[in-house]
């Protein structure tokens, strides 16, 4: 493998935001494509994660590709759900930017404690990422099931070989958090103008 397994992903990056400086819907879905197979590297632990993180990225994806000129802004179709009132429905796109913008912020807090605390066991650096994100808005059940899986994290070295490739694994990793950041940062503050950045699991 050329690079890092985070090589197509800081690549994308570059191409989330038009030069207006609007949120683009296939690149930062792409982005989110790429993060996958890194998900998957994780093994039983991220099982849920990565499932959830698929089906969200589906969901957005089906209503991009109905019609493609008229959601090529990211926000569109959060904009046209929140005019029909439909915003907050458990199927709504809405939701499903939310979710995987928060999913992408456990991953990012994930990867920045691999990079921060070189002496943490991966099973440490997972849970304390997800009592920093994902915890406050998961109902019981869904933070039970969490807290189980984190058990069966790998081993932090064996990981951190795998998805090495022949790159620099700790430069890829602060470019990524660093790059994408900001833009889950974003999709948080429009989220917010429009009231729904405080949804809950039901």
């Amino acid at each position: 493998m050329e690079g890092t397994v985070f090589a197509p992903a800081l690549e994308g990056i570059k191409h989330v935001k038009s030069e207006e400086g609007i949120m683009l819907t296939r690149p930062f879905l792409d982005v989110c494509k790429h993060i996958l197979p890194i998900i998957e590297k994780f093994g039983a632990a991220m099982a849920l994660v990565k499932s959830d993180i698929g089906g969200n990225i589906t969901r957005l994806e089906n209503k991009y590709l109905s019609n493609p000129t008229k959601y090529t802004n990211l926000y569109s179709m959060v904009q046209e759900e929140i005019e029909a009132k439909t915003a907050k429905g458990s199927s709504s796109c809405t939701n499903g930017l939310l979710w995987l913008t928060r999913a992408m912020d456990f991953l990012v807090a994930l990867f920045r404690n691999l990079l921060e605390h070189q002496d943490w066991a991966m099973s440490q650096a997972c849970s304390d990422s997800y009592s920093k994100t994902l915890k406050k808005w998961h109902g019981w059940i869904a933070s039970s099931s969490f807290t189980m899986a984190m058990k069966l994290a790998p081993d932090r070295k064996k990981f951190m070989d795998v998805i090495c490739g022949t790159g620099d694994i700790n430069s890829d990793i602060e470019k990524f958090c660093t790059t994408f950041s900001p833009l889950l940062e974003e999709n948080h503050k429009f989220l917010a103008s429009v009231g729904m950045d405080e949804l809950k699991a039901s």
